[in-house]
């Protein structure tokens, strides 16, 4: 990913956080007839010895299956929120538009998974995660097994053992400290959920370069 210096996002504990707010990622393969892309929803584990490890699942039936069982590598990206930038926000005008955004991409060789037990698992911890808050009165565990056990053998887990993480946060940093708020406030102004955390994260980072 082509990030100038002011840009880069190295923190991984900043990155750890943007792909779990950013969880439904793009799967990346490339196999003998192209690129290939999935939009799924990712786990996310820390590791002692590197930058973390992404779990997700996909049908057998999805052509980058296939590609995914070949091994060569693979790249998970996590859109966060983005935002256009116009140069009346700014205190000085004699440039052009900008988007501000943020991303976050993740290379490693993906190890698949078709064991019935081991895919429940990850079934279980994705519910856990993205249903469980919603409290409602669905239970995963509630499922006959013998009812669940098909699906399961439709679908593969994929592990990631992440070898290269890589942000790139672009909030204009390359701004001056008036022309920066003026774009907060705007985008706060106007009230767009993303541009709103756009705006957050920009107090957040100028914050850090206050107390750096």
């Amino acid at each position: 990913m082509y990030t100038p210096t002011p840009y880069i996002e190295d923190d991984l504990a900043t990155l750890h956080a943007g792909i779990r707010a950013w969880s439904f990622g793009t799967l990346i393969t490339v196999g003998p007839s192209g690129a290939s892309a999935t939009h799924l929803p990712f786990l996310l584990d820390a590791q002692d010895d590197g930058p973390g490890l992404l779990t997700t699942h996909l049908s057998k039936k999805n052509p980058q299956f296939d590609e995914l069982c070949a091994g060569a590598e693979v790249l998970a990206i996590f859109q966060g929120p983005h935002a256009f930038v116009t140069p009346s926000w700014y205190v000085k005008q004699s440039t052009f538009p900008t988007w501000n955004y943020t991303a976050i991409h993740a290379r490693g060789t993906p190890r698949v998974i078709e064991e019935r037990m081991a895919i429940h698992a990850v079934l279980r911890r994705t519910v856990a995660l993205y249903d469980t808050p919603l409290r409602g009165n669905w239970d995963f565990d509630a499922m006959p097994f013998d009812f669940v056990a098909p699906r399961l053998d439709m679908i593969a887990a994929v592990e990631i053992p992440v070898r290269v993480l890589e942000g790139k946060f672009k909030l204009n940093q390359d701004r001056s400290e008036d022309d920066r708020k003026g774009v907060i406030d705007a985008l706060e102004r106007l009230g767009d959920p993303q541009g709103v955390a756009v705006a957050g994260l920009m107090r957040q980072q100028m914050a850090l370069t206050v107390a750096g």
